[in-house]
């Protein structure tokens, strides 16, 4: 995101939509805000937005239909849902249909903005020697550092791969195709504590385009370019 992002709100109760606006406004971004699917369609359309903020239920139909709907126009963009509900199925269906993110409301304006408009790329978010989440891979593994590091090197064995077969789907706009590698990926990272990759799959999955694609690719190339020798 640039300096001043450009969000899509998509929120049908009035003061909800306020308080999203005026805390997302304060943080620097413009905000464009509608209360039903028709004008977020007509919305994204006629403008670039740097993220999409969806309602999950809304009068004329769900986030989801809208999200799939706007993905088959061809319009690529971060996307965010919200929701009242703090129902863990519903949350596994928004994030697998995209969402990058679920936000449940009421949220402090802080955790608002901080999802929103996190830092504007992961190379700034995290410095080369930060990338593998060590403590979090080791919890996993009961504190067995030779196992985490033969299990990455598995994972770095195993990441061009992944990478040629993003590469193909977004091309091709594979969409399935992307998904399922992207689901398997997402489960690998977390498991040897990937961390920065992480992110950026998450940023691919939610908004599949050339510019996620790019970033995906250039923490690959540093993940392989600079393989862990030790586990901190």
């Amino acid at each position: 995101m640039d300096r001043n992002p450009r969000v899509l709100l998509v929120e049908d109760d009035a003061v909800s939509s306020s308080v999203f606006t005026l805390a997302l406004e304060r943080a620097g971004a413009h905000v464009d805000a509608r209360g039903c699917v028709a004008t977020a369609h007509d919305a994204a359309t006629h403008a670039h937005h740097d993220l999409w903020l969806i309602d999950a239920h809304l009068p004329d139909g769900t986030g989801i239909d809208l999200l799939a709907s706007l993905r088959a126009r061809g319009l690529f963009a971060r996307a965010i849902a919200h929701t009242a509900s703090s129902d863990p199925a519903l949350h596994a269906r928004l994030r697998d249909a995209g969402f990058v993110d679920v936000l449940v409301k009421p949220l402090p304006a802080a955790e608002l903005v901080a999802a929103v408009l996190p830092s504007s790329s992961v190379e700034r978010r995290r410095e080369p020697a930060d990338r593998w989440d060590d403590p979090q891979a080791l919890r996993a593994l009961g504190g067995r550092r030779e196992s985490l590091l033969a299990l990455r090197a598995l994972f770095l064995q195993e990441l061009p791969d992944a990478l040629a077969r993003c590469r193909t789907a977004v091309h091709t706009h594979d969409d399935a195709a992307l998904r399922a590698t992207l689901h398997r990926l997402q489960a690998s990272c977390a498991f040897v504590g990937a961390a920065t990759l992480l992110e950026c799959v998450h940023a691919l999955r939610g908004a599949p385009g050339p510019s996620t694609l790019a970033e995906f690719e250039r923490e690959v190339g540093a993940l392989l370019a600079r393989a862990p020798t030790d586990v901190a």
